[in-house]
């Protein structure tokens, strides 16, 4: 199933998941995985990855966002407004929605 979410024990101590997020809120496919892999990559343990290599796939997953202009970074600045919304309103962890937020203008995209 598309939707479906690896059950806790499934999941290795040490990897940093970020909620699954509905698609009603239809924000970007595209812009959730690569939220869900920056995540996964930046905030693993190195017991689930190594770190070098987790830090260059970041590297690249940034410089690929960096190139959205026009059309694709207005989508992906309300996206992710929309997204920090729906974080604030289920109560997610502050430093969530702080990601959220800062994420484009940390990675300078745009």
């Amino acid at each position: 199933m598309a939707d479906e979410v690896p059950k806790p024990e499934e999941t290795p101590e040490g990897a940093a998941v970020f909620p699954l997020i509905p698609a009603e809120l239809g924000i970007h496919p595209l812009l959730l995985a690569a939220l869900h892999a920056y995540v996964f990559l930046e905030g693993s343990d190195e017991a689930v990855l190594n770190g070098a290599v987790a830090g260059e796939a970041m590297e690249y997953l940034v410089t690929y966002l960096q190139r959205m202009t026009g059309a694709e970074l207005k989508r992906a600045k309300e996206d992710l407004a929309a997204l920090a919304g729906y974080a604030k309103s289920e109560k997610w962890p502050k430093q969530q929605v702080r990601f959220l937020q800062e994420f484009l203008s940390e990675h300078e995209i745009g």
